[in-house]
C-alpha cells in the first residue's frame, strides 16, 4: 500500500511482524518508554485494549504484534499525531484490528462506554505544569508536560472505562511514584505489579512500569529491576528481547 508522507515524515521499521510506523522528528517520535510499556502490559487472548494518549499509535501497533488481543483502540487529542497513527494502521493493513480516535482523555467517557475495556495502557506526560516550556502548544511539550491532562485525569478515566478486574498499565517517572500509587488507590485501580527501569546497573532508576487492577485486592509485587544498558550503546539481553531484535 502506498501511503503519502507529509513534510519531515519518515517510515521506521518496528522489527516486529514487518510492521512500520510513520514519524515526524520535528514533532515527536516514540521513545523507549513506549516500547517497554508494550512489553510490560499483559493481554489475555481476545482482550479489548485502549491506549490513552496514543501519539502516533506505537503502543497499539506493537501490542497487536505481541499479543492475541481481539481489538485495540488508540485515543489521541492531537490531530496531527492521530493522522500519522491512522496512516500507520493502514500502512500495516491493521484496519480491522486497530482504531484511532481523535479525542481528549478527560472526555474519554463520551467516546467509549463505561467498563468496556479489558486492558488500558498509557504513556502519559511526566512533567508537572509548564516549567521550562518554550512553547506550550508544541506537540513535544504536550506529550511531555501536563498541559492538556494530569495524572489524575488519566487514572480517573481509566477506572471508568475498565471492566471490573480489568488491568491498567502505565509508564511514568519514579519521582512521582508515591503520587501514582495514592491516585491509583483512590480510584480503585489497586497497584498489583511494578518494575523499576535503570539506565545502568549503578545508576538511579529513570522509569517505573506499573500495573493496577480495577477492584483488585491490596497486594503489590515488585519485579526484578530492568537494566537498559550493560555498557554505553549496548543494550542488555532483556532489552533486546523486548525490542524483538
Amino acid at each position: 500500500m502506498t501511503i503519502k508522507l507529509k513534510e519531515n515524515e519518515r517510515i521506521d521499521n518496528l522489527q516486529r511482524n514487518g510492521y512500520q510506523i510513520i514519524q515526524n522528528s520535528e514533532k515527536f517520535c516514540f521513545g523507549m518508554d513506549a516500547v517497554l510499556l508494550s512489553g510490560f502490559a499483559r493481554v489475555k487472548p481476545g482482550g479489548v485494549v485502549l491506549d490513552m494518549g496514543t501519539g502516533t499509535g506505537i503502543i497499539p501497533i506493537l501490542m497487536e504484534a505481541k499479543t492475541e488481543a481481539a481489538h485495540l483502540t488508540g485515543l489521541e487529542i492531537q490531530e496531527e499525531s492521530a493522522d500519522m497513527a491512522m496512516r500507520s494502521v493502514r500502512l500495516n493493513h491493521l484496519e480491522d484490528k486497530i482504531d484511532i480516535v481523535v479525542g481528549d482523555i478527560k472526555e474519554a467517557g463520551t467516546f467509549f462506554s463505561a467498563a468496556s475495556f479489558d486492558v488500558i495502557t498509557c504513556n502519559p506526560p511526566y512533567m508537572i505544569g509548564q516549567h521550562g516550556i518554550q512553547n506550550p502548544d508544541s506537540p513535544k511539550a504536550i506529550a511531555r508536560h501536563e498541559i492538556l491532562c494530569t495524572l489524575e485525569d488519566v487514572v480517573a478515566n481509566a477506572a471508568k472505562l475498565l471492566k471490573p478486574g480489568g488491568n491498567f498499565y502505565m509508564v511514568h517517572r519514579p519521582f512521582r511514584l508515591a503520587e501514582i500509587i495514592v491516585t491509583m488507590s483512590k480510584y480503585k485501580l489497586e497497584p498489583k505489579r511494578m518494575q523499576l527501569v535503570y539506565p545502568y546497573v549503578d545508576k538511579e532508576p529513570n522509569m517505573v512500569l506499573i500495573e493496577g487492577c480495577r477492584g483488585g485486592k491490596s497486594r503489590l509485587t515488585v519485579e526484578k529491576p530492568l537494566i537498559v544498558y550493560k555498557e554505553p550503546n549496548v543494550y542488555t539481553d532483556e532489552i533486546y528481547d523486548i525490542y524483538g531484535y
